[in-house]
């Protein structure tokens, strides 16, 4: 399931370190999720991601 964190993440013009900072979770997390190598992870990183960018969790992490 592709998740749509980059596209979102570059329409805030945010960069992968200042989405880890703003939704206080590792840069490597932010790559894995957008990469494709991290495909399972807790519902509290989602929503501190979607939370940074402004969004619902179900627009960037459900097909």
């Amino acid at each position: 399931m592709p998740f749509k964190i980059k596209e979102a993440r570059k329409e805030k013009g945010y960069t992968q370190e200042e989405l880890a900072k703003r939704a206080n979770v590792s840069r490597a997390t932010i790559i894995g999720l957008e990469n494709g190598s991290v495909t399972v992870t807790t519902t509290d990183t989602l929503t501190k991601i979607a939370s940074a960018l402004d969004k619902k969790v179900s627009d960037i992490f459900l097909a």
